[in-house]
């Protein structure tokens, strides 16, 4: 698995998002994910809608770890 793939699957499932993922040994990854979909949600709520995007990759070991930042669009500008 690539963190382009996925970008992919993330973006498939929260259209309006902005994400970006990094990861070189194919199943170690980092991602930013920022999303009007978070709006209302706590940040356990947040990671946990992702995590259930990516169920099946991580299920079958294509994802072995995923580091996970989740934030509103209007937190956005302060990240980085």
């Amino acid at each position: 698995m690539n963190p382009k793939e996925i970008e992919k699957q993330i973006k498939k499932n929260l259209p309006d998002c902005i994400v970006t993922v990094e990861g070189e040994d194919g199943r170690h990854f980092s991602a930013t994910v920022i999303s009007a979909e978070f709006i209302g949600k706590t940040k356990v709520q947040q990671q946990q809608l992702i995590y259930k995007i990516l169920a099946a990759e991580i299920r079958s070991g294509d994802i072995h770890a995923l580091s996970l930042k989740t934030l509103l669009p209007e937190n956005a500008q302060n990240h980085g």
